[in-house]
């Protein structure tokens, strides 16, 4: 009995010592924000768009490509919702392509307003762009189709950014608008202020 009571106090301390981030529901809250390298890419208005962009407000960070029959506008779509039940200020939603050959900043703004006119579209060269998508650890594959047409495999990962561009919590399908906004809500009282 006493083996079980020590045992049970050891969880509940490692637990109260390790309650240092909100607890998600569909989502997983990093101990340690993990940090971003630099980058050089290109917003949907065809500005310059680095690391520097994306500190000083907490963002949310998706890879996709605009011919993606389903994961990526089910994805964006359900991310419009949340956003919207959520009402974290300051919040923002970041789309970087992995198909840079079909989506220039044109495309890439079209296709993110379609969903939301505050979402930014991120594209650039495939050499930039598989440099971010590693360093934040999404896998990428071009698949060929029959006919000479190809589509993208990619990690269907959303990734919340604090305000000084780290990665510091992640979601992963299945995806839930109304449980991402709760998450979000209790996430934003954890992200510093820039």
């Amino acid at each position: 009995m006493a083996a079980l009571c020590a045992a049970l106090a050891g969880f509940w301390l490692a637990r109260e010592l390790d309650s240092s981030g909100p607890e998600l529901a569909s989502g997983t809250w990093l101990p340690r924000p993990k940090p971003i390298a630099d980058f050089q890419l290109t917003d949907n208005e065809g500005k310059p768009f680095s690391l520097r962009d994306l500190q000083g407000k907490p963002s949310l960070v998706f890879f996709g490509f605009t011919h993606c029959p389903d994961v990526c506008p089910t994805t964006l779509a359900k991310l419009a919702q949340a956003m919207k039940a959520a009402a974290v200020p300051n919040l923002r939603v970041v789309f970087v392509t992995v198909d840079p050959a079909r989506d220039p900043p044109n495309v890439v703004g079209l296709y993110v307003h379609a969903f939301d006119p505050s979402f930014i579209g991120l594209t650039g060269d495939e050499k930039a762009i598989d440099t971010v998508a590693t360093d934040f650890g999404v896998a990428v594959n071009k698949v060929d189709l029959p006919g000479g047409d190809y589509t993208m495999d990619h990690s269907a990962v959303i990734f919340l950014l604090n305000t000084h561009g780290q990665v510091a919590g992640i979601f992963t399908p299945p995806f839930d608008p109304h449980r991402l906004a709760e998450d979000f809500g209790r996430a934003a009282s954890y992200l510093p202020k820039s």
